[in-house]
């Protein structure tokens, strides 16, 4: 080991979220020499991250080294930590197609990036792509933690661990310590006050536990003050998205008795009760901001553009820590100094009452040994079997990928739950078939090919 980590960015023109990941690690006394190596195949979005880091170095008066890259295996090269976040086929046309494709056949979507039509097909573009780097990471690397930040972040995470079980990963998110967070704003109690305990799969993590510290030491249960408060109608509170009230994982909180960690345009298309033909009532009722992602891709393509301007003309770059894990995670295996992260890692009998090989989102100890998720055990019947149909898609897009079988995507899309609440099963497979025909070469060449029909 090195005195300084070398940490590697794959898609580092992703250049808000590098920053910001980048902006953390240097704030950290043990790490503000460490090399970063940036990778993207675009050259002038790699230009500007290489910019902005450089700035934010200096800002800091870190001794950071900054390299960048457009080949893969060389900034692998002796690579401590690898940070993956990228978007194979972008906004347009990958995103454009999700969307656009579905609502043919009247199939709606909010995000549509992790479940439903949708999440499988940008699965099925994402896993080979993070398959490539896992084995260039086994032949340059091999020691390496993977700290993967990609969506559909559950399937990817469960696909690497099945082929690429060597590989040290996990799969990151900040829906936990977010939503925590949005939920003490709505309770008007400061968030340093609240203790949690969260499990479940990525983005359908629950709150087993959501307790404030009181005066003497002890806790109080918070879930009667949440469901008081949206009853009485004082929560949830104005955030940061006026489109997306956030009404869905609350009454979602009333039903089952806990409380979702992902957010409720989410949370909408998760499940079969909210977008459905012919009940507007329920759009309006619920506030659910259909084609939400498609309209932030637009507003952050616009948002870029000033943005990288200002970058590029500023002498420094101030940055505040931010509330994603990865610097949490680099630093505690670095230095040895503890942590506990939320993470997305092979169940491996986390929580019992779901697939050993599936992936579980769970508290993780993080030292110098590494990433340690914790046991969790039995969840309570409800959220297993709601978890459950969201694990049916997850797993049949993983099985599809490692055994390219194409019949497994329709198979994964028609145990969807939002899309077999709105289509038939003919309407499934002409949609499958029509996505794929669309999506062309941006999938794996398996994938592609003529209309599956039916067995007869």
């Amino acid at each position: 080991m090195t005195a300084n980590p070398r940490i590697t960015f794959i898609g580092a023109g992703s250049t808000v979220f590098m920053k910001n990941i980048v902006g953390d690690v240097l704030q950290r006394p043990a790490l503000s020499g460490a090399t970063i190596a940036l990778m993207d195949i675009n050259p002038q979005r790699l230009e500007e991250s290489a910019v902005v880091v450089r700035k934010i170095a200096s800002t800091l008066d870190a001794k950071a080294r900054v390299e960048t890259y457009t080949d893969q295996k060389k900034a692998l090269q002796g690579a401590d930590f690898v940070v993956v976040a990228f978007q194979i086929g972008g906004y347009d046309p990958c995103t454009i197609t999700d969307f656009d494709v579905p609502k043919r056949y009247g199939l709606r979507q909010t995000i549509a990036d992790t479940l439903g039509v949708g999440g499988i097909m940008r699965g099925l573009r994402t896993v080979p792509h993070l398959w490539k780097i896992c084995e260039d990471m086994l032949a340059i690397c091999p020691n390496a933690i993977l700290l993967q930040y990609v969506n559909p972040m559950a399937i990817n995470t469960w696909a690497i661990t099945a082929k690429y079980p060597a590989i040290k990963q996990v799969g990151l998110c900040h829906s936990v310590q977010g939503t925590a967070m949005e939920l003490a704003h709505d309770l008007d109690i400061p968030y340093e006050e609240i203790r949690y305990r969260a499990a479940g799969i990525n983005h359908m993590a629950f709150y087993l536990k959501f307790e404030h510290r009181q005066a003497d030491g002890s806790y109080r249960d918070l879930y009667p003050d949440l469901v008081r408060g949206y009853r009485e109608g004082r929560a949830p509170k104005p955030g940061w998205n006026p489109r997306c009230p956030n009404k869905v994982r609350y009454e979602m909180l009333t039903r089952l008795g806990y409380f979702v960690t992902e957010s409720s345009e989410h949370f909408a298309e998760y499940t079969p009760y909210f977008i459905k033909e012919g009940r507007e009532d329920l759009i309006e009722t619920f506030g659910i901001p259909l084609d939400e992602y498609p309209k932030r891709c637009i507003e952050q393509i616009a948002r870029w553009k000033s943005q990288a301007e200002e970058y590029r003309t500023a002498d420094r770059i101030e940055v505040s820590q931010s509330k994603e894990y990865a610097s949490e995670i680099i630093n505690s295996v670095w230095t040895g100094e503890p942590s506990v992260i939320y993470g997305n890692v092979r169940n491996n009998g986390c929580i019992t009452s779901l697939p050993a090989d599936c992936a579980a989102e769970v508290p993780c100890l993080v030292d110098a040994s590494g990433i340690q998720p914790t046991y969790i055990g039995e969840l309570p019947p409800q959220l297993t079997a709601l978890m459950r149909t969201n694990i049916n898609v997850q797993e049949l897009t993983v099985k599809a990928l490692l055994t390219e079988n194409r019949e497994h995507i329709y198979h994964a899309a028609m145990m969807d739950p939002h899309t077999a609440a709105e289509l038939d099963l003919d309407q499934i497979w002409h949609l499958v078939d029509d996505l794929l025909a669309a999506h062309g070469e941006w999938l794996p060449e398996w994938a592609r090919g003529e209309a599956k029909q039916r067995v007869a």
